[in-house]
């Protein structure tokens, strides 16, 4: 069986539990039951061109501040709209504090990195540098947290949505 196949046959078997859901009056034919069954995949609720319109409409309806539609048939529940506007590449977590500028967002590795060994020697009492020599793999490494800045998300605007009680699917807008 090729990758494809299965992938579809796992997305099928996955989506089948949702599908039961819905009782006869609930058949996708409105359009808060189409959102419901688009985010019911762990896919992405776009994977299929037919999920495209009703999710695109959805995070329009969302961005002016429209509530999140019904379906009848089925239960779930929707927290307030979030809002956060910047994430971390894998390894970082997000940072904020009061500066000069207001509040600024920052990224900070989660556990120290190696840097150049300047920056250990730069250590005296005037600088503030948190470089310190460490032992790692036999060698001794000058390492630190280390600092990024946070990248900027495209859709800002989330909302999580729990489909009778068992699937959870965060939608950004």
């Amino acid at each position: 069986m090729n990758k494809s196949l299965a992938r579809a046959v796992v997305a099928a078997a996955s989506l089948a539990p949702f599908y039961l859901v819905f009782d006869s009056k609930a058949r996708a034919a409105e359009w808060g039951c189409q959102v419901i069954l688009c985010l019911s995949n762990p896919s992405g609720p776009t994977q299929y061109a037919e999920c495209r319109a009703p999710i695109h409409k959805l995070w329009r309806a969302l961005a002016k501040g429209r509530s999140f539609p019904t379906c009848s048939g089925v239960g779930f529940q929707t927290t307030r709209p979030r809002f956060e506007p910047y994430s971390c590449n894998e390894g970082y977590r997000l940072t904020t504090r009061f500066g000069d500028r207001g509040l600024e967002a920052s990224c900070i590795s989660t556990t120290p990195q190696t840097v150049s060994n300047a920056e250990c020697y730069s250590n005296d009492d005037r600088t503030t540098s948190s470089a310190v020599w460490r032992r790692r793999d036999g060698r001794t490494q000058c390492q630190r947290y280390v600092t990024t800045r946070p990248n900027v998300r495209p859709q800002p605007h989330y909302i999580d949505v729990t489909i009778d009680g068992v699937g959870k699917q965060r939608v950004w807008y």
